[in-house]
């Protein structure tokens, strides 16, 4: 058993090579365990709310939360120190994942929006708008495709939200190309 969050864990995900687990809790931080020993090797703390989601880069080097403080970030998984924040969202971020290749994280909202952000740079490529409610988190693929009929995609606005003319209640997250 793990133990160390003070309240409620909302997300558990294994490390590529299945060596660590990154937890995400109630409690507003991410914790890093060894999977073989159940010891804590690290606590990520940065948010100031609810932590919904984390997960490992495709290499295991970094690590993506998401939380109800409206951001989204991205942590080194060897030293927990965190990398950047991705900012943008209205709402709280209830999930967040890497690309397959690792250069890209998409992140789904309560703003009803999914973004799709550059890595390396942190900065938002595109975005997915017209959802008439909270994106979820999808389901799991193991390919790390998802479908995204029936979504408009659109760059980042410079000002405001577009709204796209076709909605749906679904959530796509990125093909790999």
């Amino acid at each position: 058993m793990l133990r160390g969050h003070d309240d409620d864990v909302w997300s558990a995900a294994f490390s590529p090579d299945g060596s660590r687990i990154v937890t995400a809790s109630w409690d507003k931080t991410a914790r890093i365990w060894d999977a073989a020993s159940a010891k804590e090797i690290a606590v990520l703390r940065g948010h100031v709310a609810p932590v919904s989601s984390a997960a490992f880069s495709p290499d295991g080097s970094r690590i993506v939360t998401s939380s109800f403080d409206k951001t989204a970030r991205i942590w080194d998984a060897a030293s927990a120190k965190e990398i950047a924040g991705l900012y943008g969202h209205e709402d709280a971020v209830l999930s967040a994942a890497f690309s397959p290749d690792g250069s890209r994280i998409v992140t789904a909202s309560g703003d009803k929006t999914a973004r799709i952000w550059d890595a390396a740079s942190a900065k938002e490529i595109a975005g997915l708008y017209g959802h008439e409610d909270a994106v979820l988190p999808p389901p799991s693929a193991p390919t790390g495709r998802a479908s995204s009929r029936r979504h408009h995609w659109t760059r980042p606005p410079a000002s405001g939200m577009p709204r796209a003319p076709r909605r749906s209640r679904s959530c796509a997250a990125m093909t790999s190309t």
